[in-house]
Parts: C-alpha cells; sequence; structure tokens
C-alpha cells in the first residue's frame, strides 16, 4: 500500500487584511490552507468568498492557480506534505464534509484574529479564521496536537508539525506539479 499525504499550503497573498495581519505577526506566512491532492485545484479555508471584495469571508475552496492567488500576482507560499493514515484522511476528510454540507452558514471570523493577538479565544458559533479552521480539522483528525485551543492558533503553531515534509517554497504562480 503507498503512502497517504495531506498538504498545507501557507501562503503570504498581499491583500490589505495580510498585511495588517503582518504588521503583529512576526511569521511570512499568515494564511493557510489544506489539500489533499498536489494539483492544489482544491485547497479549503476560510478566506475572501470574492476575491475582489475583502468583507466577503467565509468557507472556501481556493485554487493556487485562481481567485486571490491568481488576482494579487506576488503572492508567495510554502507548501508541506503530511504523511497521515487511512483513519486519519477518513476523518479529516468527514470532517470537511461536515463543514461543506453547511458552507453558506459559515463567515469569516475577523473578531477571532483579535484574539489570537491579546491571547484570549474569542469563539463565534460558525465563524473561523483560517488557521482556526485548518487547525480543527487536524486536531479532530488526530493529525496535529497543541495545548492551545484553535481559537488560539496561528499559523506560524501549525508550521510546528511534526512529521510535514517541504516541497515548495516561492511565488505561487511559479508552482509546477
Amino acid at each position: 500500500m503507498s503512502d497517504i499525504y495531506i498538504y498545507l499550503i501557507f501562503s503570504k497573498t498581499g491583500t490589505w487584511l495580510s498585511k495588517a495581519i503582518n504588521i503583529f505577526v512576526e511569521t511570512k506566512y499568515i494564511h493557510s490552507s489544506i489539500s489533499f491532492d498536489n494539483s492544489f485545484k482544491a485547497m479549503y479555508s476560510f478566506g475572501r468568498i470574492n476575491p475582489n471584495n475583502p468583507f466577503s469571508g467565509g468557507l472556501v475552496e481556493e485554487s493556487i492557480y485562481e481567485g486571490v492567488y491568481r488576482k494579487f500576482h506576488r503572492c508567495e507560499c510554502v507548501i508541506y506534505k503530511v504523511k497521515v493514515t487511512k483513519e486519519q484522511l477518513d476523518t479529516l476528510r468527514s470532517e470537511l464534509d461536515s463543514f461543506l454540507r453547511d458552507k453558506d452558514k459559515y463567515r469569516y471570523n475577523f473578531i477571532g484574529l483579535f484574539g489570537v493577538l491579546i491571547n484570549r479565544p474569542l469563539r463565534r458559533k460558525n465563524h473561523y479564521f483560517c488557521s482556526q479552521f485548518v487547525s480543527e480539522l487536524l486536531i479532530k483528525s488526530s493529525i496535529f496536537y497543541s495545548d492551545k485551543t484553535p481559537e488560539l492558533i496561528g499559523p506560524q503553531d501549525l508550521l510546528e508539525l511534526r512529521n510535514k515534509e517541504k516541497i515548495y517554497e516561492g511565488l505561487t504562480k511559479e508552482y509546477c506539479m
């Protein structure tokens, strides 16, 4: 049986929100997404529903070739593959499917970002920011462990995942499978 991988994508998009977050957080990559294959045509996260509207945020299916990544030509990213078990993958897919079934009820947790800055979890029903969402999926799937609650986990915390292997770092538009 061949190895099973998921992919974690960390990016610096250049949006006004990413620039604002970078003022307070000393990390290069402030957006996180998860994918099940290395084509990166389907990545899941919380972000802009419409690339042209920074105030319309929620659960998104992103592509490294479209949307915000196409709109902001200087997007940078680092991509890791993470080896998982079949059971972890099945749980992860099930958790994601649960979100996707009710996709329209979810919104972006702008207020929660301030909770991270002051180290106080601000949980809001059906509201997530990118790393909160990705970490919750990974924790529920027994892929990632943290003493922090997902409401306090930033992309820099997800970078501490131990069994990851870097497969790419650079401009998103230059990524080739």
